[in-house]
């Protein structure tokens, strides 16, 4: 009897699909190596805010700024423009050589960050390019994330500028746009990398899971998280640039009231959410126990409907790291803003952005069906 010698067809379009499918686990690494990075860059930013290093290298050199003084002669040349800023003057006035070195080091280290993050992106993504092993639907989108990493440079030099003359600190406006900013790269770079390690069989469990036209919902109550979550962040960054943190260390009162008596003292009101310092702090507390309330309603709602699956499980993690995130900013206030504790919440900040996106990318449609 003879042999079939008919032979399957494939078109191109299915060629590229099968590509497109076989997307190498080497990329999803990169990425979340880059998140990494981008995590710890955020914890060092806020570690150089809280200890008042960010003015003290007055220069933007993105290629020479790479390498730091390394005489004495050279270390008192950057101590001398230092001296001319008026943080100096107003925060740091009779400081030695030695204490300036450690402002250095953390507004340094900061720097060194951001171009080693540009790097570890920019070479990977030129390399995974050229070999062909980036699926051709991401091109456009990683290459704008490069682009906007590199405005997040200038935007960050943009802040610094702010307080080289006329400010004893930087704008707290621009030290915002400056994390926001961040923020989104982060969060734009670890939706890319959660998708790329996914699998059509962990999504299908979680449709089984989850089941009918209530996921629907529970989407729409995963993004409402994030966006409190990254709501809050900002109100948090207002704290940061304002030194709000430093007023009212009791809670969850203020002053003796639950919201302070000076909430409306500037004019217009608008001012007062990011100048005011009592109501600055009064407006992240408020979102603060609003995302706390909004995790917990979705965990309560949601858990029961979760079979064992990956959504359940990130669910799970949502909720310690709220918890977390909110026992780590009531002791930051009590204790009066210990630059350890500080940072620890500034990271927890970030860790509950994660989880929140992680728990949103569970509840994504599988392929050719759907999720709720």
């Amino acid at each position: 009897m003879p042999l079939s010698t008919t032979a399957p067809r494939y078109s191109a379009g299915t060629a590229t699909a099968a590509v497109d499918k076989a997307v190498p686990r080497a990329v999803a690494a990169w990425l979340f190596v880059c998140c990494g990075l981008i995590f710890l860059m955020v914890v060092v930013g806020g570690i150089t805010r809280l200890t008042l290093s960010g003015l003290s290298i007055t220069e933007w050199n993105p290629v020479i700024g790479v390498i730091p003084p390394l005489t004495h002669a050279q270390w008192a040349a950057e101590f001398a423009r230092y001296r001319q800023v008026p943080e100096y003057r107003a925060v740091h006035f009779g400081i030695s050589l030695a204490d300036f070195k450690t402002l250095y080091f953390w507004e340094y280290a900061h720097r060194l960050l951001g171009r080693l993050i540009g790097v570890v992106f920019a070479a990977p993504l030129l390399w995974f390019w050229l070999r062909g092993r980036l699926p051709r639907r991401l091109g456009p989108a990683l290459v704008g994330i490069l682009a906007l990493g590199f405005a997040q440079g200038l935007l960050g030099w943009y802040m610094v500028e702010s307080g080289l003359a006329h400010r004893i600190e930087v704008s707290q406006y621009r030290l915002v746009a400056h994390l926001a900013l961040a923020l989104a790269l982060y969060s734009a770079i670890l939706w890319t990398a959660l998708g790329l390690r996914a699998t059509n069989e962990a999504r299908s469990s979680a449709s089984l899971a989850c089941g009918g036209g209530l996921g629907w919902g529970r989407r729409r109550a995963a993004e409402a998280v994030i966006l409190l979550v990254a709501v809050t962040i900002a109100a948090g960054g207002f704290v940061a640039g304002t030194r709000a943190g430093f007023v009212y260390n009791t809670f969850p009162l203020m002053g003796g009231h639950l919201v302070p008596g000076e909430y409306a003292a500037l004019h217009p009101f608008i001012r007062n959410w990011f100048e005011n310092l009592a109501a600055v702090q009064f407006d992240h507390r408020l979102l603060a126990m609003t995302t706390l309330g909004a995790v917990l309603l979705m965990w309560a709602a949601a858990l029961g409907r979760l079979a064992a699956s990956p959504a359940r499980t990130a669910l799970w993690f949502l909720l310690a790291a709220v918890l977390l995130q909110v026992a780590l900013g009531i002791s930051t206030l009590l204790l009066v803003v210990p630059i350890p504790l500080a940072a620890a919440h500034q990271a927890g900040a970030v860790l509950l952005l994660t989880a929140a996106i992680v728990f949103r990318h569970t509840l994504r449609p599988a392929a050719g069906g759907t999720i709720p």
